[in-house]
């Protein structure tokens, strides 16, 4: 057996259009999104807006999340290809308008409000696509391929341009340049799209809407149980996540690391760790565990640990490189569960048919708590001292990991449960 056949996909074809897929979820965001973390004040330059202004634009195309279910219809109703291709297209002509024009912030607005309309419907479809384009064994690899390979992709191309500004003088100039390069990426990526990804369109029985039966398929979803327990589940990963963000401003505030010793950390801590630990995860969940729903659930308690002795550990200046090998082992559990965030979701028990609705619902829920989990910690941190409240913030993330862990419990003995109801159904005489 192959390689490709080994982690799950059973052509080259099939490969290569996992691949267009989980690409397509990175370069649509790499001239914008993806720089917000590396060339933030570069960006501020290139569209002449100050900081609470392009908090404004983020905070837009955060307002996906509103839009996540109601495009579960969208998902169900029209296939991942053509979902991709026009998302992909409707941002390709949206960032020429930026690079040509020039536009004043109220067109901005504009813009990335459609942004967020838009990604509602795209990200669902991309999550879907590596369902799709999956094994029904490798779903765990499936998803983590796709946090690490996106991850890599992201550390890399800015990576690419950080290197040129060192080696060339006028840094604008180059980024201006970068935004141009990776924004005309976006056409390729559509032609990969459409080439090796297959034209899943919904099928429905002669004289039936499939506008009708799109909505019956999410309301389906909807009142899936193991659905919405694979969604919590989701949830708290990501809200724990959020908690590995404060990992190095804890460090500066309590241990008095330097800016370039915090930077090193951060690096390792936040970027590094997540392209191993997405590959890692998706190998033990299909390999070892056969499921990425125990897979999460043995993560989220590593990560129980990791906060719990990080809570009770002293804060003294001989403690810092203890402190900070338990965050190293606290980032790389949290990147475990969050290498594989939405698997559980295409292992739910969803009709392929509804596949679509189903990461919509997940999505919805997964990264719902960035709309408090931020504004709770910041608040935390300019209410209480240093010390105090970093223990805090850690704590919340421990319960919300015991949460995590109490919901896939649940989701795993439900699984059970309908399975052995389907065993006996099968075994009754008619």
């Amino acid at each position: 057996m192959s390689l490709l056949g080994k982690i799950g996909f059973d052509s080259k074809t099939r490969f290569y259009g996992f691949l267009s897929v989980v690409l397509s979820g990175q370069i649509i965001y790499s001239a914008f999104e993806a720089f917000k973390g590396t060339f933030y004040n570069l960006l501020l330059e290139v569209l002449n807006i100050d900081n609470t202004q392009m908090g404004v634009l983020f905070t837009l195309i955060g307002s996906a999340m509103f839009f996540y279910i109601p495009a579960g219809w969208v998902n169900n109703r029209f296939s991942v290809r053509s979902i991709l291709m026009t998302s992909m297209f409707i941002r390709f002509l949206s960032m020429m308008a930026i690079i040509i024009f020039q536009p004043e912030f109220t067109v901005l607005i504009v813009i990335a409000g459609l942004w967020g309309l838009i990604d509602a419907i795209f990200w669902p479809a991309v999550v879907n696509g590596v369902n799709l384009m999956s094994g029904d064994d490798n779903k765990g690899m499936a998803f983590g391929l796709l946090e690490s390979i996106r991850r890599a992709t992201e550390m890399s191309m800015n990576a690419i341009i950080v290197g040129i500004m060192a080696l060339v003088s006028g840094s604008i100039l180059v980024f201006q340049g970068a935004i141009v390069f990776y924004t005309l990426l976006i056409l390729p990526m559509i032609f990969c799209v459409w080439k090796f990804v297959p034209d899943n369109q919904m099928e429905v029985k002669a004289g039936e809407s499939k506008n009708k039966a799109a909505l019956q398929g999410l309301f389906y979803v909807l009142k899936m149980p193991t659905v919405w327990l694979a969604a919590l589940t989701s949830l708290t990963v990501y809200w724990t996540y959020i908690t590995l963000i404060y990992t190095v401003p804890y460090l500066q505030a309590v241990f008095g690391l330097t800016t370039a010793e915090a930077a090193i950390f951060g690096i390792i801590n936040t970027g590094a760790m997540g392209v191993v630990a997405g590959l890692v995860a998706g190998s033990i969940a299909d390999f070892v565990f056969k499921s990425s729903i125990k897979m999460m659930l043995c993560a989220l308690a590593l990560t129980v640990i990791c906060l719990g002795i990080t809570i009770l550990l002293p804060k003294s200046a001989e403690m810092l490189v203890m402190n900070m090998i338990l965050l190293m082992c606290f980032s790389f559990s949290i990147f475990l569960a969050k290498g594989i965030i939405l698997a559980p979701i295409a292992e739910a028990g969803v009709p392929k048919e509804f596949s679509g609705a189903a990461m919509s619902v997940g999505s919805f829920a997964a990264y719902a708590s960035v709309f408090w989990a931020y504004a709770l910690n910041g608040w935390i941190i300019d209410t209480y001292p240093a010390i105090e409240a970093y223990q805090m913030i850690f704590g919340i993330g421990l319960s919300v990991s015991a949460f995590g862990m109490f919901t896939a419990i649940c989701l795993l003995l439900l699984k059970r449960k309908q399975a052995g109801n389907i065993s006996t159904d099968d075994a009754t005489p008619a």
